[in-house]
């Protein structure tokens, strides 16, 4: 039993499972906006228009990010038609692909135990496997990230003869053109900042001579310039909002509001890192020794791809939990690097932690509910999620008792596998379970009591407001009413796409009305109870405790 990751009948038959399992559950759960509404919608509307260079979102020019996982899910839905795991599948192709080639690099690169230990760690790590079943655009830059790094360790190895270097260097520019492609500037300029921070560090100048740098441009710029140049023809203003406003403003200013301490991803890799934080510590300090008798030391590498990315994001005035996804690979590889020569104390250690973490949770669960004033409908929705996290909690608390009992035995790999399979359970659950919220925040329901009512040329309104994922679920684009947020630069461009006022989006329904035109909007509750009071025409089609869906006639 202590050597699983010998056996290719244990090894394929845990690959299919895991496979099968991630890829089913992205199309159990609603379309949750704003991110998963609004990458679908990108991709329905380029699916729909034919036009695979001007991206868009509700028919306006929308210029914040680059193009690759609206092709991608575009692709996905002119081959599978549209769906929520359509909408999914490349991100959990993504994270699925970055769990399987993180496990190929960690075998060529630390033997075959580290190889089936960094897959399982990556694999059930709470916060790879949860962004791997939503649809934003952080798990595509970290699965090509995850490309670009792996490459280069199995490039850089000691003992790689001249054509291998030469092919996974080759990889690794590719990985970085696709990471510009997927999220911008930083596909590239992390990598690059991690190989000059660790060649100061190591004193392997000769490196910069094994990355075939020639060779490995021309790839990168036929890979990811192309795009920005076709895009740039037809949009003269893309260039100035996307390197400048997107990144360096974004990086150094506040304006997006999205700040937060500089401790601020220190404190995600707590919870994102489980079922493995008892073991985090003495992984990093292990990946800081030199590695004896070795020119290239890919520890040290790795150690500096994990610190360097978690302080460069914490730097940024822009702050969200998606940025810190690129480590997790790289933690991955010292977590298995570590665990192949550990000490029982510390799998025992690693084991107790997830014990404790589910007894825990099983004993603060009856505070989610009772803690604070809460609205009747919070309320209802965290009872509703109460049974989830209770089974998450006990799945904890068996896995990390019967990963205590494999440990105190000495059963290295039923250790870690059954720490995994506890880990990857437990946040199945957690995701399945936030289907009751993801419901009433999607407004699928509202959707398609609208749909059932709705003719092509029917104008839609939205306003003071836009629901993400309902214009996804109703397969068209809606007029927005005196709302700008993140379309302000494309509507700047296309002022004639929306109405800038609230009198004049009534002046409108009023003359729907008259020429017995029938029109819809999507409107908040205060909303509705305003333009009561104006005395404008309507019939409420569809509410709930958010918004309402109205008509005029």
């Amino acid at each position: 039993m202590n050597d699983l990751y010998n056996s290719k009948k244990v090894v394929w038959s845990l690959v299919a499972v895991f496979a099968l399992v991630w890829l089913y559950v992205l199309g159990i759960r609603s379309l949750v906006p704003p991110d998963e509404g609004r990458y679908a919608e990108m991709a329905r509307e380029m699916w729909a228009s034919g036009d695979w260079i001007t991206t868009r979102l509700n028919g306006i020019k929308y210029f914040e990010k680059p193009p690759l996982q609206t092709w991608m899910n575009a692709l996905t839905f002119s081959l599978f038609g549209l769906g929520e795991w359509q909408a999914r599948l490349w991100t959990g192709l993504c994270g699925l692909g970055g769990v399987l080639f993180t496990a190929y690099t960690a075998k060529r690169v630390f033997g075959a135990r580290a190889g089936f230990y960094a897959g399982l760690v990556l694999g059930s790590s709470l916060f790879w496997v949860a962004s791997g079943q939503i649809n934003s655009l952080d798990m595509g830059l970290s699965g090509m990230m995850t490309i670009a790094l792996g490459a280069l360790l199995i490039a850089q190895r000691d003992d790689a003869t001249p054509a291998e270097r030469r092919n996974w260097m080759l990889l690794c520019w590719a990985g970085m053109a696709l990471a510009v492609l997927a999220k911008g500037l930083i596909g590239l300029v992390l990598p690059g900042a991690v190989l000059v921070l660790y060649t100061a560090l190591s004193r392997d100048l000769a490196i910069w001579q094994r990355l075939h740098l020639g060779k490995g441009l021309l790839l990168f710029c036929a890979i990811a310039a192309p795009w920005f140049v076709l895009v740039a023809l037809r949009n003269p203003e893309q260039p100035h909002f996307f390197f400048i406003h997107e990144h360096w403003e974004r990086f150094l200013l506040k304006t997006h509001h999205r700040e937060g301490p500089w401790y601020y991803f220190l404190l995600l890799l707590i919870p994102g890192v489980m079922p493995w934080l008892g073991l985090l510590p003495q992984a990093l300090w292990h990946g800081a020794r030199r590695d004896p008798g070795g020119t290239f030391q890919p520890r040290l590498l790795l150690l500096v791809w994990a610190v360097f990315i978690t302080f460069f994001f914490s730097a940024s005035s822009s702050k969200l939990p998606g940025y810190i996804l690129p480590v997790y690979p790289a933690l991955a590889l010292l977590l298995a690097s570590y665990l192949e020569g550990a000490a029982r104390r510390s799998r025992v250690t690693a084991a107790g932690l997830v014990l404790l973490a589910g007894v825990v949770g099983m004993a603060l669960l009856p505070y989610m509910v009772q803690s604070g004033e809460r609205h009747p409908d919070e309320r209802l929705l965290l009872q509703l999620y109460q049974p989830w996290v209770l089974a998450a909690a006990i799945v904890a608390a068996a896995g990390g008792a019967l990963a205590l009992l494999h440990a105190r035995q000495l059963r290295r790999d039923m250790t870690v596998l059954t720490l995994a399979v506890a880990g990857f359970i437990s946040v199945q659950l957690l995701l399945a379970g936030f289907e009751h919220y993801g419901q009433l925040r999607s407004g699928k329901a509202l959707a398609l009591a609208m749909r059932a009512e709705l003719r092509p040329d029917m104008p839609v309104y939205s306003v003071l407001t836009y629901e993400q994922s309902m214009t996804f679920y109703l397969d068209r684009p809606v007029t927005l009413v005196e709302y700008w947020d993140e379309f302000t630069f494309g509507l700047q461009q296309q002022p004639e796409l929306s109405i800038p006022t609230l009198d004049q989006f009534y002046q409108r329904w009023r003359a729907h009305t008259a020429n017995g035109k029938k029109a819809m909007a999507i409107v908040g509750l205060n909303t509705l109870r305003v333009m009561q009071g104006h005395g404008l025409p309507l019939r409420v089609v569809a509410q709930d405790s958010r918004r309402a869906v109205i008509t005029n006639l």
